[in-house]
């Protein structure tokens, strides 16, 4: 569609064509303002389409065959325009005819002005493209625009929007080995209130436990998220349940486990909470502050207490010393069937980082599995992996 970062089109198909992809163009008419059909027929080595009537060629069902034969669309750059007409259910072009006539996935990749993406009619029509109509999306991305503005709105570069249809075909390929089973993830910190404004917490951002959840999901188990406070956004297909306190997370763990296949207890609940939390602000008076803490409930222990045969449990532990032998403890203690070890003092290891580098131990087994530095999202299919084979 039409915005300035049509210029880095050429750059992605290129990368798409080196992989032996088959890449076919369409254009709006805007899109061709920016850069030329023969530019993106040159690149795709295949004629590129954008005029609804073309005065030569017309066919009367072009658009339900252009509808039919792409294993994946992917809309780069997507502008504000686009969202709108698409989310609104107009089909005034040729892409957006195309688009209403198809039933094939679609990945978007969002490209505008800052003050455009935060435009509330522009956020409504893309959360409704994305959880109503199902398209994927990579993208926007921070950064200096063609306007000099800075801000979100810059399109993902080529290679990302590369690396997302990518994983798109990775993970089409995989077989739903999960399919009947109910996978139930724990995810992100909990928070224990030191008064009504205070809280005790941790650096959790959850992203460990939502690559568990979305990795689970695409295996095609029914995956449920227990998930302490986060900014992130919920996996397609994941259902979430929000909590705040450890008590509320161990609840929430209890009433789900008898019916889930396995437990993937991602999260870092508090082990400790103020024992009377302060029903006021409580004022600075230039003495110090002594707060007296108890300890929460272990929730995996409660969870050994009733657990059945046949379900798999999985732990997490952070370890910044003994890592190995606190986790061979937990593992025992907790009868568990396999623990993920970290320490966050490792590089690329630990909270808040896309990235993460672990151990793998489970009973019966002298040596852990020491796993290299990696993302999340792959050391989250690795752990499913493993639960895929003992389920």
């Amino acid at each position: 569609t039409g915005g300035i970062a049509c210029y880095k089109i050429p750059n992605l198909i290129r990368l798409l064509v080196k992989q032996k992809a088959e890449v076919r163009v369409i254009m709006t008419e805007a899109a061709t303002k920016f850069i030329t059909p023969l530019t993106l027929e040159t690149v795709s080595g295949n004629p590129v389409e954008w005029e609804m009537f073309p005065a030569n060629q017309f066919v009367a069902t072009r658009h339900i065959d252009l509808a039919e034969w792409p294993d994946l669309f992917v809309i780069a750059p997507a502008t504000a325009n686009f969202l709108g007409k698409v989310s609104g259910g107009i089909s005034d072009d040729l892409l957006t005819t195309i688009l209403c006539a198809t039933a094939k996935p679609v990945l978007i990749a969002p490209a505008m002005n800052p003050q455009m993406w935060r435009n509330k009619v522009t956020r409504r029509n893309y959360d409704y493209v994305k959880k109503e109509l199902g398209f994927l999306s990579v993208g926007p991305a921070e950064g200096e625009m063609a306007c000099d503005a800075w801000g979100v709105g810059r399109m993902a570069e080529p290679e990302e929007i590369f690396s997302a249809v990518e994983s798109f075909f990775l993970k089409s390929s995989k077989k739903k080995v999960l399919t009947g089973k109910k996978i139930l993830v724990t995810a992100g910190p909990c928070r224990e209130a030191i008064d009504p404004v205070r809280y005790i917490s941790n650096r959790s951002s959850g992203k460990m436990g939502y690559a568990l959840a979305r990795a689970a999901r695409e295996l095609g188990a029914e995956t449920t998220v227990i998930s302490g406070p986060t900014d992130l956004t919920a996996p397609n297909g994941v259902h979430v349940i929000s909590v705040e306190t450890t008590d509320q997370m161990a609840k929430a763990v209890l009433k789900h486990f008898p019916r889930s296949d396995c437990l993937i207890m991602a999260a870092a609940p508090a082990d400790f909470v103020p024992e009377t939390p302060a029903k006021t602000k409580i004022k600075k008076d230039g003495d110090g502050l002594t707060l007296k803490l108890r300890p929460t409930v272990d929730i995996l222990k409660e969870v050994a207490k009733v657990r059945r045969k046949g379900q798999f449990v999985v732990g997490f532990a952070l370890e910044t010393d003994n890592d190995l032998a606190n986790a061979r403890r937990k593992l025992a203690e907790k009868k568990l069937d396999l623990i993920v070890v970290n320490n966050p003092t490792a590089p690329g290891a630990g909270f808040e980082h896309d990235t993460n580098k672990v151990m793998l131990i489970t009973p019966g087994k002298s040596r852990p599995e020491n796993l290299p530095l990696m993302s999340k999202s792959d050391l989250a299919n690795r752990i499913l992996d493993i639960i895929s084979s003992m389920l």
